[in-house]
């Protein structure tokens, strides 16, 4: 999986709204600024090397092309994500902000405008009047122009561009690197040489970047493999354990064990217990990069109406 992320608007060129409801999503990033408001648990996002806790109700930016993961706290967390393509304003092109949590910059009576602002694109959205296009994206535009009142910001110089897109390019070649050879005896000093550079260049590099060991994160991808497995075949999990690039099912139990308080078995039952309650798999994305659920479009006008009537404080 190419966790250069590619996001598809099937609706309005250059601007995308959804609810999505995430246990996890791995580091990755894409093109486009993303914008997101929980609603009924917290989420523990990572961007770069800062972490946030989005309480419901709170709002957070991630500028394009800047790395961030999604993580669940206790129950997973349903959100309200507006994406953006820097085509469709070009004058905001190169434009970074330096602080992505709202709720710090501005007031609790702002805050509650633009989430309502928010719920006011994703209902024309969803319900696809005549011209809503044109709504959907002027108040997206009042939006964005709001924001960036309160959020400290500024360009960024052709300097600090190339060298994101270097990192960029260099963290996509071992994200690709990792998905293509988890399975195998997979060595950090084969990537370096692949690369021309050291492994203990990489090593920082990586550690840097992800803020975990080049052994972290690919024991995370061999796990969140072998979840997946669990819910999408019937083969048993030794099997799994041993597709999953596990060298022998000790490790695979005890990697269950420390990520979740239950051997193999245990969780195989708990994810399959979840993929019932949901009603349908076919719109929970479950990978080694995500687990996350999406809606149709009358289950997310559903979503709407109780997002708009809750009360955040």
């Amino acid at each position: 999986m190419n966790e250069l992320e590619i996001i598809h608007h099937p609706q309005i060129h250059g601007l995308n709204l959804f609810f999505d409801t995430i246990e996890y999503r791995t580091p990755h990033f894409h093109p486009e600024w993303e914008l997101i408001c929980t609603w009924d648990h917290p989420l523990r996002i990572r961007v770069e090397s800062r972490e946030y806790i989005a309480e419901p109700g709170q709002m957070l930016l991630i500028n394009p092309r800047q790395l961030h993961e999604y993580h669940r706290i206790g129950e997973p967390s349903t959100f309200l994500c507006l994406q953006i393509s820097e085509s469709l304003f070009p004058s905001l092109r190169g434009i970074s902000v330096d602080e992505m949590y709202l709720h710090t910059c501005m007031t609790q009576a702002a805050c509650a405008s633009l989430r309502d602002c928010l719920l006011d694109m994703i209902h024309a959205y969803l319900l696809q009047e005549p011209q809503y296009e044109l709504y959907c994206i002027g108040k997206t535009g009042l939006f964005l122009h709001t924001m960036l009142q309160y959020l400290p910001w500024h360009r960024l110089s052709s300097e600090e561009a190339a060298q994101r897109a270097r990192k960029n390019e260099r963290l996509e070649h071992f994200l690709q690197y990792v998905d293509s050879h988890f399975r195998d005896r997979i060595l950090l000093k084969d990537f370096a040489r692949e690369e021309g550079l050291s492994m203990n260049y990489m090593s920082g590099f990586i550690r840097q970047t992800l803020n975990q060991s080049f052994q972290e994160y690919v024991s995370t991808v061999r796990f969140n493999y072998a979840c997946e497995r669990m819910v999408t075949s019937d083969d048993k999990l030794l099997a799994i354990c041993m597709d999953a690039g596990f060298s022998d099912y000790r490790y695979f139990s005890a990697a269950f064990r420390e990520r979740t308080g239950m051997t193999p078995e245990e969780y195989r039952i708990v994810l399959l217990r979840g993929e019932r309650a949901a009603g349908t798999t076919a719109r929970i994305r479950h990978s080694m990069h995500s687990r996350e659920q999406f809606y149709t479009r009358e289950e997310s006008l559903h979503l709407y109406e109780a997002f708009r009537r809750k009360t955040f404080t």
